[in-house]
């Protein structure tokens, strides 16, 4: 068995996997304050409710919450006998060109999604993810990360509304049947589902001119499926992109 963690900056996911299928998958809240104990208590608990024997050979981790890493490097070490592989390490081998201005970093989930990506869809990509920001992850036709365009998340977006205008509240993200909105919740939520949607569509546009040519656009991410519904421009939807990509680094780096 191996554990697959995907630490992001509002949810984590811990994904078990079986002869290189996704056997299962729990989400929890980021928190980089939770111990390791406490992590293998919640996660121990699922598998036994899901009838999962608990044998983990392999751990590999990615994540956009630096101070998290270290309990998950603890729970490795105490409860599945080793250092786990953790995506931006020296130690981890991710064979990928990074065309980046010099000294700029990338985050690891990322470059994660961009090797899942390439391996499944082939080149010149459009990588979608509806997380906390919603990110744009160029993949060129090498497989090459070849930069990408960083916006506010869904989310953020509709707290930083209802955090700034007293009389707006807040509204859960749902697709509304209507683009004019005949009540204030109904503009709202028009505003964040079509207003994301015409960000996605027009900026891949803008981003496929830019490139030069055809590219297939890949969502992933939290939100995907919901956005989805309402798009028509994309090519695949897939919310175990990381995942998978984790997976993909294991074996890169002869984890087998």
């Amino acid at each position: 068995m191996r554990l697959a963690i995907d630490i992001g900056n509002t949810n984590s996911v811990f994904a078990v996997i079986e002869k290189g299928e996704i056997v299962e998958q729990f989400r929890m809240r980021t928190d980089a304050g939770r111990t390791a104990d406490e992590y293998f208590v919640w996660f121990s608990t699922l598998c036994s409710a899901c009838n999962i024997t608990l044998d983990v050979e392999k751990v590999i981790l990615t994540s956009t919450v630096p101070a998290a890493v270290f309990n998950i490097r603890v729970l490795s070490h105490r409860y599945f006998g080793g250092e786990p592989l953790v995506v931006g390490s020296d130690n981890c081998q991710l064979d990928v060109p990074v065309r980046l201005d010099a000294g700029t970093g990338v985050g690891p989930d990322r470059l994660v999604n961009a090797i899942a990506g390439f391996n499944k869809y082939g080149p010149d990509l459009i990588v979608v993810d509806f997380g906390t920001a919603t990110t744009f992850d160029i993949v060129g036709s090498d497989g090459g990360y070849e930069g990408g365009v960083i916006a506010t998340g869904v989310n953020l977006s509709l707290k930083a509304l209802s955090d700034a205008a007293a009389a707006l509240p807040h509204v859960d993200v749902v697709r509304p049947e209507k683009i004019i909105g005949t009540s204030t919740k109904g503009a709202m939520q028009s505003g964040i589902y079509w207003g994301y949607i015409s960000l996605v569509e027009g900026m891949c546009t803008r981003i496929e001119n830019e490139y030069g040519k055809k590219m297939k656009v890949i969502l992933t991410g939290g939100l995907s499926s919901l956005f989805a519904k309402g798009m028509t421009t994309f090519d695949a939807l897939d919310g175990d992109l990381t995942i998978r990509g984790l997976n993909l680094i294991l074996e890169r780096n002869g984890q087998k």
